[in-house]
């Protein structure tokens, strides 16, 4: 198993970012060819206060090749696609084998 991590620096609009991805972007995301399971939200530093980051998504899939197909597939180029609508940068993909 593997699991996908993508995480987002604070956007420009944070108030925007989050209702949009909670309402269009992460719904989209159970569309991927694949994935097992998954969950977003906020990431909070370990005081409880602000962190490196401000959002994350993990989502669990049997193998990297599933995780690369399923954001090569339409779904994951839509996905893709979608990011400018909700953030204003490109944000950060990292693989955990299980």
């Amino acid at each position: 198993m593997v699991e996908l991590i993508v995480l987002y620096k604070t956007p420009n609009d944070p108030k925007h970012f989050e209702k949009y991805y909670r309402e269009v972007h992460g719904p989209m995301t159970t569309k991927l060819a694949g994935v097992r399971s998954y969950c977003y939200g906020p990431v909070r530093a370990v005081d409880g206060g602000a962190g490196e980051f401000f959002w994350y998504w993990s989502g669990t899939f049997d193998s990297t090749q599933a995780a690369i197909d399923a954001m090569a597939s339409p779904e994951g180029q839509a996905g893709a696609a979608d990011v400018p609508n909700y953030y204003h940068d490109v944000p950060l993909f990292m693989f955990f084998e299980k």
